[in-house]
């Protein structure tokens, strides 16, 4: 079975970097993307980014671009999430997620909506 086990979290400095990683194991194929979700206090769960395994191409949400960068090990079937210039408003838990894809390269949505597999989830704590 699919396992996502987020690492990296904690609390941060307000202005600092965190890299968030995400180890995925239990795929039978090799074509799968994996993404990031966060879910602040009180609000609703919120798709960050995904990678594609079959091209490595990355896909960002709107409020994601600029900050976050997602990256690809695929030697060790990880995921990394870098948050640049924390904010207050970044904290909350943070999900690594992953889905199956086709073999041909496609559009991948980072929407929460479209991931099957879920990790517990990382704190990530920003003060100011």
């Amino acid at each position: 079975q699919v396992q996502l086990v987020e690492s990296g979290g904690g609390l941060v400095q307000a202005g600092s970097s965190l890299r968030l990683a995400c180890e995925a194991s239990g795929f039978v194929s090799e074509f799968y993307g994996i993404g990031w979700a966060r879910q602040a206090p009180g609000k609703e769960r919120e798709g960050l980014a995904v990678i594609s395994s079959v091209d490595g191409d990355a896909y960002y949400s709107d409020s994601a671009r600029g900050r976050f960068t997602i990256s690809f090990d695929a030697s060790k079937r990880t995921v990394f999430l870098q948050i640049d210039n924390l904010q207050a408003d970044d904290t909350a838990v943070y999900y690594c997620a992953g889905r199956y894809l086709p073999s041909t390269p496609v559009y991948v949505s980072p929407d929460v909506r479209f991931y099957d597999y879920w990790g517990r989830g990382a704190q990530v704590t920003v003060s100011s």
